[in-house]
């Protein structure tokens, strides 16, 4: 008797699926990103770096021993950080009072917290001057107090908070927004003071609110010029800024020395976003 063997057939391969984004446009839209990224950010900071190639060993060891340029660096520096924590702890102030009360008025001062964006920063300036100088309305009952604002330091911090404000009241602001007050109030039943209230149930979510609101403040003073020159007096090695210097070096036609001190102040500025950026991504773990 003969038996039949059936073969079978060979499977047929299933046709390839072709993956496609999810996201239509991903590739054409990176394309530009990166282009104009490149184009209006990239490209003159690079420019600014290669210029800064041409300084050698020795130009850079005479920009970086000059007292008068570390003087300024710190100044602008030091003052951009403290501004900017003023700046934080106010405009969480403020923005606390806009979002959690009703009072009349409160529209009108809602709109003012934006005036800074829009004014000319040197009218602020002239306008701070007027207020804080010597002969001003308030700066002439502080000084015979020992407080000297325009033309000290202290006039170049009031000047970055000024300008400052405005990143951290609506960076914070649209964050309480979307909060209810339910944790609040369980907390409170609980017997939670008011204190840990704020410690343990408000803080914690808006802590990268309030880091991107010092980070946007700090990133403004450190640049700022119309608003400091007019209330700092530009006094070299008390209240000259790094930005009045490199204007400074160029009216002398000292392109490499103006070119050195925006280098420094690119490369620290860089360096304190950085560390700012990776605290934010640390608090939001």
């Amino acid at each position: 008797m003969s038996t039949a063997v059936a073969i079978a057939d060979p499977p047929v391969p299933a046709p390839a699926v072709r993956w496609r984004d999810p996201l239509p446009g991903f590739g054409l839209t990176l394309g530009w990103t990166l282009t104009w990224l490149g184009l209006i950010v990239l490209l003159p900071l690079a420019a600014l770096v290669v210029r800064a190639s041409d300084l050698g060993g020795d130009g850079w060891a005479a920009i970086l021993a000059s007292q008068r340029v570390q003087r300024a660096l710190w100044l602008s520096f030091g003052s951009a950080l403290l501004a900017a924590t003023v700046a934080t702890v106010v405009g969480a102030l403020v923005a606390w009072v806009l979002v959690r009360y009703r009072f009349p008025g409160r529209r009108l001062l809602d709109a003012m917290v934006d005036l800074p964006f829009a004014l000319p920063t040197a009218v602020a300036g002239i306008a701070l001057t007027a207020l804080y100088s010597g002969q001003g309305w308030i700066g002439r009952h502080l000084e015979p107090l020992g407080i000297q604002v325009a033309q000290a330091p202290l006039g170049i911090v009031l000047a970055l908070v000024f300008i400052g404000l405005p990143f951290t009241v609506r960076t914070v602001q649209p964050l309480l927004e979307t909060t209810t007050r339910e944790l609040e109030e369980a907390a409170a039943t609980l017997g939670a003071s008011r204190p840990t209230i704020l410690r343990r149930v408000v803080l914690p979510p808006l802590l990268p609110a309030l880091l991107t609101g010092f980070s946007l403040a700090f990133a403004r003073g450190v640049g700022e010029y119309g608003s400091v020159i007019f209330i700092a007096g530009n006094i070299p090695f008390v209240s000259e800024i790094a930005p009045l210097l490199i204007v400074i070096k160029l009216e002398e036609f000292d392109y490499a020395g103006a070119t050195g001190v925006a280098v420094l102040m690119l490369a620290i500025s860089f360096v304190l976003l950085l560390a700012i950026s990776g605290l934010q991504k640390w608090v939001g773990k």
